[in-house]
């Protein structure tokens, strides 16, 4: 299993960063949309780091105080992630 790391400095890194974690998985826009429930506009949203106040404010926080938001992605499959969660008998 490969892992990818990066560090996170603005909504529009972190959009880069989920889109590679969508890609790495070998899915869709539509395909991890329906698999979370939401909009395959949220999804395009989220990776294209649209600005929300939520996420400019993170950020700024995040700069005032020092912290540092860091991403590790790895190529397993949330499909096989699911499996793995599921309650077996016994």
């Amino acid at each position: 299993m490969a892992k990818y790391t990066g560090t996170v400095h603005s909504a529009e890194q972190l959009g880069r960063m989920i889109q590679q974690g969508r890609l790495l998985q070998g899915l869709t826009q539509r395909e991890l949309a329906d698999h979370l429930g939401v909009t395959q506009k949220y999804v395009y949203e989220m990776e294209s780091g649209k600005p929300t106040k939520f996420a400019t404010r993170l950020f700024e926080m995040m700069r005032a105080t020092g912290a540092e938001m860091t991403i590790e992605l790895d190529d397993r499959h949330i499909r096989d992630a699911d499996t793995d969660n599921e309650p077996t008998d016994g």
